[in-house]
């Protein structure tokens, strides 16, 4: 027999890609409403929680990706 058999990603590479492309996303928008000075009626926006949030997923899904680029599941 033959050792012709593909291996797969594990999920939480996936997962990672996900996070990383919507973290990148969402911190893109969050620093574009901190640089034109966007102004919001909501309650804690002066915190700015698009920066921080987008930058958190943005480091996690980079971990992920990283951590499990080479793994391989049977």
């Amino acid at each position: 027999m033959t050792d012709n058999v593909q291996k797969m990603k594990p999920i939480w590479f996936f997962v990672g890609l996900i996070l990383l492309v919507m973290g990148a996303v969402i911190l893109a928008t969050g620093v574009y409403d901190l640089v034109r000075h966007v102004e919001s009626n909501k309650v804690l926006s002066h915190l700015h929680p698009a920066v921080w949030w987008g930058g958190m997923m943005t480091a996690f899904g980079l971990l992920f990706v990283l951590l499990n680029r080479r793994a391989e599941v049977d």
